[in-house]
């Protein structure tokens, strides 16, 4: 017998967006059922951010010792045991899971439903044995990796960010199709922790970024010595007694080349979690991207909002929750809340890490005329003298009022200093507010005020300027 369920809010996906959504509903008493067909947390949790960097740290350390020598302190090779750092992966998904666990939301008063949902029409969804109609539907379905249509491929055993956190043995060399955040980030994690590693990328690795910062990361990463090919694509992927065979060429011309790999990692994008839902039947207009929205998160149903991944926006954790907030205010106190994408940070977790607020500078010369751009080198910064991490910069893109439009950084830290600045943006805030505030002395953010305080030095040259300061010395 079908379970007949009629709460007010429905949430279709236990990702982080789903999740925010559910319990901030639960906490103001509505009545909300939550459905998800796979783990509790979503990709972020189990297979994305938080396994990522888990590792990440790992490789950093190990790297720290072979570094150690600049600092007077002996250098050695480590002794890396990769099954111990996947358990220390393992142990930090373990340590945050219960926060997103069903025992938790069920305790919060949600119901929680773990099946496949499937709209049956406008109103009503199917997961498992329930029938749910509820007054507004969420979808926040998250997404997969996408696998591309490459000869072979379907052939032999590859690697996803769903799957790679499960090695016990360290790969001897990773090949990994995709040079973007996630590729570049696990391409240098692993190669920190003993492996050799090859990078292919149709296009240009970390194409989103402001270039001149981006290549600055990839010579970091190729001093590493990590392969990266650009501009190359994959004609056919076949096994071999060795391991994995890539047969590649130039998209520029050129002949055929062989890459052969102990393990490849598919890391070429993300397509959204949307093929189960049955959503012709809730009247959902869709495409490959995601659901089709608009600036409130709204479908073409207008019962039903979508979050995350699924409304084909950025693809990151903190704008699946910044949706949800705003679905949040829309469903609950009818608040005319709408994205804004303006201040929206992106940080790469290289090292040094790689983070964008708001519009490149490429960008931005696409939607101002009259720019100044300001910047300021780590080299110049005490503090990155002292830690001997003295590689990167930070930019400034302003318009010719001063307000601050963008703000390009790489540096050790460049995902913390993005809190700032996107609160700077956020706040229309212009270049003589971050010059005038007080920056604590040494640290690594001061790159940003040094460069803003730039905007004012040619100030200081021009001759008006300087028979003002002439005229005030006659007053004594």
């Amino acid at each position: 017998m079908p379970q007949f369920l009629t709460p007010d809010i429905c949430v279709i996906g236990a990702g982080s967006g789903g999740l925010s959504v559910a319990a901030a509903a639960a906490t103001f008493g509505v009545e909300v059922v939550l459905v998800e067909r796979g783990k509790m947390g979503g990709d972020c949790l189990n297979y994305g951010c938080v396994p990522s960097k888990a590792l990440i740290a790992a490789a950093n350390r190990a790297e720290a010792v072979r570094r150690a020598g600049v600092f007077g302190v002996t250098p050695v090779e480590p002794d890396i045991d990769f099954q111990a750092v996947q358990d220390h992966v393992r142990g930090v998904i373990d340590a945050i899971a219960p926060y997103d666990s069903v025992e938790r939301f069920e305790g919060l008063g949600v119901k929680v439903i773990q099946a496949e949902g499937r709209f049956a029409d406008a109103d009503t969804l199917i997961a498992g044995d329930h029938r749910i109609t509820a007054r507004r539907f969420v979808i926040a379905t998250g997404s997969s990796p996408f696998v591309p249509d490459i000869a072979g491929l379907g052939e032999v055993d590859f690697l996803t960010n769903e799957t790679i956190f499960d090695l016990r043995k360290p790969p001897d060399h990773l090949v990994i199709l995709g040079g973007g955040a996630v590729g570049l980030e696990l391409a240098q994690a692993h190669r920190r922790l003993g492996a050799r590693v090859t990078v292919i990328e149709r296009a240009t690795c970390l194409a989103r970024e402001d270039s001149e910062l981006a290549a600055m990361a990839l010579d970091v990463l190729r001093g590493d010595g990590i392969d990266i090919r650009e501009r190359h694509s994959v004609d056919r992927i076949e096994a071999s007694g060795e391991g994995i065979r890539l047969v590649t060429r130039s998209v520029d011309g050129g002949g055929e080349a062989e890459i052969m790999g102990s393990h490849l990692l598919v890391a070429t994008g993300r397509r959204p979690n949307l093929f189960a839902l049955d959503l012709d039947a809730a009247g959902v207009r869709h495409d490959k991207d995601g659901v089709i929205v608009d600036d409130r998160l709204r479908s073409s149903n207008r019962r039903i909002h979508a979050i995350g991944d699924a409304a084909g926006g950025p693809q990151f954790t903190h704008v699946a929750n910044y949706h949800a907030g705003i679905v949040i205010r829309a469903m609950l106190f009818r608040l005319p809340a709408k994205v804004d994408y303006a201040a929206l940070p992106r940080a790469v977790f290289l090292d040094p890490e790689l983070s964008q607020i708001g519009l490149t500078e490429a960008e931005a010369r696409g939607h101002y005329q009259d720019l100044r751009v300001l910047s300021w080198p780590l080299a110049e910064n005490d503090r990155a003298r002292a830690e001997h991490a003295t590689i990167g910069r930070i930019k400034l893109v302003a318009d010719r009022r001063g307000r601050i439009v963008g703000v390009s950084i790489l540096a050790k830290g460049a995902a913390e200093m993005a809190n700032f600045w996107s609160l700077a943006l956020s706040k229309k805030m212009r270049l003589r507010d971050v010059a005038s505030f007080v920056s604590p002395y040494p640290t690594y953010g001061e790159i940003g005020k040094r460069a803003a305080t730039s905007y004012f030095a040619d100030m200081a040259r021009k001759p008006f300027v300087r028979w003002i300061v002439r005229f005030l010395r006659t007053f004594g």
